[in-house]
């Protein structure tokens, strides 16, 4: 599927043009290969079932790991030996260190707050709030991302516990989308209220109205359900949505590739495989969706969260195995 969002028009354009330049329309097809997978294991029939996305909660690691010094050639022992020359220097090569993201955090305590928005016109709002997740309340520290779409608008990722301050983070700029990566109340809390100023469409997979229903009743539902496999486009930016079944049903990743960020909510963290109220609701299914849907990406695209510090694909890798062995 795919859905097309463009700004509003501003001030002293024409009226008749406004509505059709802020109307979201779908223009085509219906391809969702890892929900296909999710599909299999399903228990529960009907329509209801496939909208369900019943237990949440979260716990982030915020872990993160030191950066590797660098070393020096010996310029002393490459000069002594002609011959040994080409080898050390290849050996005793300065090693490239890690480059490090703005959300990498460096142990820095979780606290409530916007950071500044990045090179890539990412920025992370944090919000203190309770998951609710049947009879659990978890308190949590939840990442709200708002993306920088073209010079006027943003979409925002996930809005969490605080409408007010998400508002006030993306500020003159209008809010072209509010897409969320499921259903727990932890991504989808302030959704109305930040999409209602400039009346921005919310995104949320069909799997997940049941949940939605939950926060916010049956009258006000989202604007656009989506599916896996299909794409957004806001603003100059186009989003792909990634099928990621396994905290949810309706789990989904929003990757843009021209920033090099994929948005992977609770199903993958830094250093962990996301997991619901400290546990997992289906973990051979998250670790398919990880391997088939992230970690097929450039192993440089960095992973933005719905909790903790950010990592990168390429260190997510390194972990899989050692994932795999603990099914």
């Amino acid at each position: 599927m795919f859905w097309k969002r463009k700004g509003k028009k501003k001030d002293g354009d024409e009226a008749e043009g406004s509505g059709a330049e802020s109307a979201v329309t779908t223009t085509s097809t219906d391809t969702e290969d890892a929900e296909a997978a999710g599909n299999e294991r399903e228990e529960e029939s009907g329509a209801d079932a496939a909208e369900s996305a019943d237990a949440a909660g979260k716990g982030g690691a915020d872990a993160d790991d030191g950066e590797p010094a660098t070393t020096g050639s010996d310029v002393a022992e490459a000069d002594a030996d002609e011959h040994d020359d080409d080898g050390d220097d290849e050996e005793s090569a300065p090693a490239a260190a890690p480059q490090k993201g703005a959300f990498a955090d460096d142990g820095e305590p979780e606290t409530a707050g916007a950071s500044e928005v990045d090179d890539e016109g990412v920025q992370r709002l944090r919000s203190v709030g309770v998951l609710k997740a049947e009879d659990q309340e978890v308190d949590v520290v939840s990442n709200t991302w708002i993306v920088d779409v073209d010079d006027e608008g943003v979409v925002v990722i996930d809005p969490a516990h605080d409408a007010e301050a998400v508002m006030e983070a993306v500020g003159e700029r209008e809010v072209y989308l509010v897409a969320c990566t499921n259903g727990y109340n932890t991504h989808i809390a302030a959704a109305v209220e930040v999409a209602e100023r400039d009346e921005a469409p919310v995104a949320l997979h069909r799997r997940e109205v049941r949940a939605w229903r939950r926060v916010h009743g049956a009258e006000r539902r989202p604007d656009l359900e989506i599916e896996g496999g299909g794409a957004l486009k806001a603003g100059d930016v186009e989003i792909d949505i990634l099928p990621i079944p396994g905290t949810s049903n309706g789990s989904v990743a929003f990757y843009i590739s021209e920033k090099g960020v994929v948005f992977t909510g609770d199903s993958l963290r830094k250093d962990e495989v996301g997991t619901v109220a400290g546990g997992y609701i289906d973990f051979t299914q998250q670790l398919h969706s990880i391997g088939e849907m992230i970690l097929t990406l450039p192993p440089d695209t960095r992973v933005l969260a719905d909790s903790g510090p950010e990592t990168t694909v390429g260190e997510a890798s390194e972990n899989f195995d050692s994932w795999v062995a603990t099914r």
